[in-house]
């Protein structure tokens, strides 16, 4: 079975390649960090290291990574971006889950929290986090009184064990 391709349009306003799978059937295409343009950083605890040109992101901080790259989404479709498991174990780094709507046309910035107790370097062309292209389903909410019983019922946190 041969899948079809689909063609995103892209702007790279930074230094890096263009966004790639890095092996076949992988379902994510990674992400690089870009310091090309230094105003795009948003950061609570985190500072721009110039002379040895990295980014350091402190324990317990939190910054908005630019990436370099503008995506056209089609409609109908997002661009999911997530973490690197790699990061996440070896460094104690996780990215927030967000999206980007079909809508939006200013560049891709992947948010990272240091959850570990050192600070965490980041340089130019650093793989920060991958991205995901989904199909998305607009539906109807219908406002009722009461929904079918399930199971599960309001059993929320916790309620299948550890």
């Amino acid at each position: 079975m041969k899948n079809s391709i689909m063609k995103i349009n892209i702007i790279n306003v930074g230094k890096n390649s263009t966004p790639k799978y890095m092996h076949e059937g992988d379902a994510g295409f990674d992400l690089q960090a870009d310091f090309s343009h230094l105003n795009n950083i948003i950061a609570d605890k985190g500072d721009w290291d110039e002379k040895n040109k990295y980014f350091i992101l402190f324990s317990g901080g939190r910054a908005a990574i630019p990436t370099g790259i503008k995506f056209e989404i089609p409609k109908g479709y997002e661009m999911q971006i997530r973490g690197r498991s790699g990061l996440a174990i070896k460094n104690g780094i996780m990215a927030h889950v967000g999206t980007l709507d079909s809508g939006y046309r200013g560049e891709a910035c992947v948010i990272l929290y240091n959850f570990s107790s050192e600070p965490f370097y980041i340089k130019q062309g650093d793989r920060i986090g991958q991205a995901i292209i989904n199909k998305i389903n607009k539906v109807e909410f219908i406002e009722s009184n009461e929904l079918n019983k399930s199971d599960r019922g309001e059993n929320g946190f916790g309620s299948s064990g550890i």
